[in-house]
């Protein structure tokens, strides 16, 4: 045991204390105001500050009851240890944490493969923070193609993006932020997606690329790819245009490789150059995480592409965002090893499951007509049938919120803007159960709702928060 001596003269330095450690002034705690838009003067205790937020939070509706969202709400606890472990970890600093980075490199391995992807091993692809950014990097791919190609004529010329008016926001948002001309194909009669036909009649020599949505959020129902690309192969034979396709799997690209087998949508088409989709969908993770695929390095640009060091070595990325945290990723590469393909399929299948039954009993009530019915992605919209004239489908959501079900309510695009709807997503975590409990909540409404004199919600704008 060594032997110690006292210090020779009273040492002066002291301890430093972090806040974080303890309880500072706990009286404070109960005694104290904390204001709400500025920093608050003095340290809290923790659990003070918690049952703050907690309590505010209280208020939020319950995400589990949300049939509007796409979005993952619940997952196993395992995974829920797992993203706690990982939260932490930066996902961009790939030689700090190689193991998150080669997890990353396996989930685009899977994906390419589940995409029928002709030689895996050449498709390049990235993880992203969800579909929007995914989109957008889809999207600077396009345009930098068509550049290069034409550089003969740009900037002068410019540049567009063909899809329907039924894309989600971040393809406007894509555009806007792009300078690039968005040429919408709209709705018409009972058509709630894109025409392909009408999609190449809005394609010229400044068309980066055509969108295709597999499984619309207005309705549900998937765009047809396949159609698409012979269109577009069509037009190239006519005039020689070549222009790519990029598919906009955000739901769909997750439900089609498992229920779908033989709807051709993928990378068996030639003409697609990428896909993108929403882990934090489908793809069954909590929000923040989504995947970019092309099928190759000629559809990706080089110059797009960073380096960063990587073990040494020299790592490629592609992204709009830069520091975020890889429990996400960690959480997709789980759910893809827990899983496998027949987890998935037997989870999607529930979801299907779910919807077209669900779908069905709201017919049989008689007062709504269906749009769709769950059948394609596990989403379906109605809207008032022609003879109820006593309320409207805003009334609908309006009270379904009073019992806790958060259900959109909201107007199609042109040229379909005399039709509203509700729409209901069915995710992992709706059961069977659940929607029996719905049913019965729409159902002991509707005798009160048949006794109005007439539709009561006289703003529309604000009767639903849910925007596309």
């Amino acid at each position: 045991m060594a032997l110690h001596k006292g210090p020779e003269k009273h040492e002066r330095r002291t301890m430093s204390v972090n806040p974080f450690f303890g309880e500072a002034n706990p009286v404070g705690g109960m005694t104290e105001a904390p204001p709400t838009h500025r920093l608050p003067d003095a340290p809290l205790p923790p659990s003070t500050a918690y049952q703050l937020v907690h309590d505010e939070l209280m208020l939020d509706g319950n995400s589990r009851l949300n049939l509007a969202t796409f979005v993952t709400t619940w997952m196993e606890p395992q995974a829920g240890v797992l993203m706690g472990e990982c939260r932490d970890k930066n996902m961009i600093d790939k030689d700090e944490y190689p193991r998150t980075a080669e997890l990353e490199r396996r989930c685009v391995a899977m994906l390419a493969d589940l995409w029928n992807a002709p030689d895996p091993s050449a498709v390049v692809g990235c993880s992203t923070t969800g579909s929007s950014e995914a989109c957008m990097l889809a999207g600077m791919a396009l345009k930098r193609r068509w550049t290069k190609r034409n550089a003969d004529r740009y900037p002068g010329a410019r540049p567009n993006l063909v899809m329907g008016v039924n894309v989600q926001v971040c393809w406007e948002k894509f555009c806007d932020f792009w300078e690039v001309e968005a040429r919408l194909v709209p709705m018409e009669g009972d058509r709630f997606h894109l025409d392909p036909q009408a999609a190449v009649g809005l394609c010229d020599e400044n068309t980066i690329g055509v969108v295709g949505i597999l499984g619309s959020t207005f309705d549900g129902s998937y765009e047809p790819v396949a159609d698409l690309c012979a269109a577009l192969d069509a037009l190239q034979e006519r005039t020689g245009l070549d222009i790519p396709v990029h598919v906009d799997g955000a739901s769909g690209a997750m439900v089609a490789p498992f229920l779908d087998e033989d709807l051709v949508w993928d990378f068996r088409l030639p003409r697609v150059a990428s896909i993108n989709t929403s882990g934090h969908k489908y793809g069954l993770v909590y929000p923040g995480v989504g995947w970019a695929l092309w099928r190759d390095k000629e559809a990706l640009p080089e110059e797009l592409v960073f380096r960063v060091n990587y073990l040494g070595g020299d790592m490629p990325t592609f992204a709009l965002n830069f520091s975020r945290p890889g429990a996400q990723v960690v959480a997709q590469y789980y759910t893809f090893l827990r899983l496998g393909r027949e987890g998935y399929r037997a989870v999607q299948q529930s979801t299907r499951d779910v919807a077209t039954s669900l779908a069905s009993r709201i017919e049989a009530l008689g007062d709504f007509r269906l749009l769709t019915r769950g059948d394609q992605l596990p989403v379906f919209a109605f809207t008032t049938a022609d003879h109820v004239t006593s309320f409207d489908v805003f009334d609908v959501s309006r009270r379904l919120r009073e019992n806790g079900w958060l259900v959109p309510a909201y107007t199609f695009p042109p040229h379909r803007e005399d039709l509203s709807v509700l729409r209901i997503v069915c995710r992992n975590g709706f059961s069977h159960d659940l929607a029996d409990l719905f049913l019965d909540d729409l159902a002991r409404l509707l005798p009160e709702l048949r006794r109005q004199p007439h539709p009561l919600t006289r703003d529309k704008e604000a009767a639903t928060g849910f925007h596309h």
